[in-house]
């Protein structure tokens, strides 16, 4: 790929794969996949620069799926391109309709999530008809996101010359979705690299995986073998019918079995499928105790009893009168006030603290599947005086959350070494 007039090539020296992936974006509407980190953005930068060097008055737009991505896609444009800052244009609801309707007429290159440009589509004072560059980030998104559906139809309804970049590194594993990416943007070329492949591989950091097992103590056995017996048992009268066809099932499988068995008596109304439709969900919700006492401890265990507690349903109130889930239940409240930490909080301490001995301000991320596992995580390391921050999504109904906003905020700080620790579910690493 010939050198490009809008780019910095002391900043960004581009890979063969890059360009080459680039090469076949400027020709065809293409879907790129590419694991994280390979530079998906960069290829995009390439692209872009391709585009207002052959389209003088050529606009450019970017989806992202939130503000957070919106701005880490502005700034690293901003540092690798030579076209004026202010034709990056980020684009927020927070900026009054009018205002961005001058900025759509003065910007380039445009930065938003898909509702803010499918309502000023619909408000009429956006026109797509001389954007000669859609880039739809996560575009695996754009299979269910009805916003990001309907930008994608308005652009190539109203462009001169569609032009469609989707950009991935979850394809889903499965042939059909990417076929329903393909339909959605109208993509005629797929560029698939993996960490393998002989452009890539010299490119791809080793990473270095040290698995740390730590024991648990005989109070949490005591609670698995209650869990697990009444598990086994509700496994068994599913294998007893045929509903499963071993002993070893996984919870996909098993969710599988209730919503097939929802489906029946929906249709039936059959009171012998709904006692295995009640065995199945307690078998479920048994699994989910076992994992989270395993692998979160007593505390977040403690948190889910205490909302099955709650829950009305014929199956949890069942479950919750055997003698083996009161007992395990019991056990839990004993633990949960003697303040019982599993074990692996003091292993994360310990591995923490020396790496911030070794270097003062070392950056460390923790992941957690679970939001009331970051909490617990965060007061942790309080409690033993190491500066953290939470990294979670936007608040569900009658939950926390972080705004989008406060996410830029810690993005920002964790980069200015503010803080030492960030704590994140798994939209971290979508932020990151």
């Amino acid at each position: 790929m010939k050198k490009l007039s809008f780019i910095n090539y002391e900043k960004f020296q581009p890979r063969l794969y890059q360009e080459m992936i680039a090469s076949t974006a400027i020709q065809r509407n293409t879907l790129c996949i590419l694991p994280t980190g390979l530079g998906k953005t960069y290829i995009a930068i390439l692209v872009a620069a391709w585009i207002l060097e052959n389209k003088p008055n050529g606009k450019i737009l970017m989806l992202a799926p939130t503000r957070p991505l919106v701005q880490q896609h502005l700034k690293t444009f901003t540092n690798i391109m030579t076209l004026d800052k202010q034709l990056f244009v980020a684009l927020t609801g927070k900026i009054k309709q009018e205002d961005r309707k001058i900025l759509y007429e003065k910007g380039r290159i445009f930065f938003a999530t898909p509702q803010i440009i499918k309502n000023d589509v619909d408000s009429n004072i956006l026109d797509l008809s001389n954007f000669y560059l859609l880039i739809v980030d996560e575009c695996h998104r754009s299979v269910k996101k009805y916003a990001y559906t309907e930008v994608v139809e308005r652009y190539f309804s109203q462009s001169l010359e569609p032009l469609v970049l989707g950009l991935t590194a979850s394809p889903g594993g499965m042939q059909d979705k990417i076929e329903e990416v393909k339909k959605k943007l109208k993509i005629e070329a797929i560029e698939v690299r993996t960490e393998k492949d002989f452009d890539v591989k010299p490119y791809v950091k080793e990473t270095e995986i040290e698995r740390i097992y730590v024991d648990i103590p005989e109070e949490f056995r005591w609670i698995r073998a209650m869990l697990e017996d009444y598990y086994k048992e509700k496994l068994s009268e599913l294998l007893s019918v045929n509903l499963i066809l071993s002993m070893k099932v996984s919870k996909k499988e098993l969710l599988e079995v209730q919503k097939k068995l929802g489906e029946m008596y929906n249709d039936t109304r059959d009171g012998k499928v709904a006692k295995y439709l009640v065995i199945a969900s307690q078998a479920i919700k048994i699994e989910h105790a076992i994992n989270l006492l395993e692998t979160q401890g007593i505390f977040p265990l403690h948190k889910y009893f205490l909302d099955l507690k709650k829950n009305k349903s014929s199956s949890t109130k069942g479950m919750l009168n055997d003698k083996r889930i009161i007992g395990a239940i019991n056990k839990v409240n004993e633990l949960y006030l003697k303040g019982l930490e599993h074990p692996k909080m003091t292993k994360l301490i310990e591995i923490i603290k020396e790496e911030i001995e070794k270097k003062r301000n070392t950056k460390i991320i923790v992941f957690a599947n679970f939001r009331d596992t970051v909490s617990q995580i965060k007061a942790y390391l309080d409690k033993n005086g190491i500066e953290a921050r939470e990294f979670i999504g936007q608040a569900k109904k009658g939950g926390k959350g972080l705004s989008q906003k406060d996410q830029v905020k810690i993005i920002n700080e964790f980069e200015y070494e503010l803080f030492n620790v960030l704590i994140a579910t798994s939209i971290g690493e979508e932020g990151l």
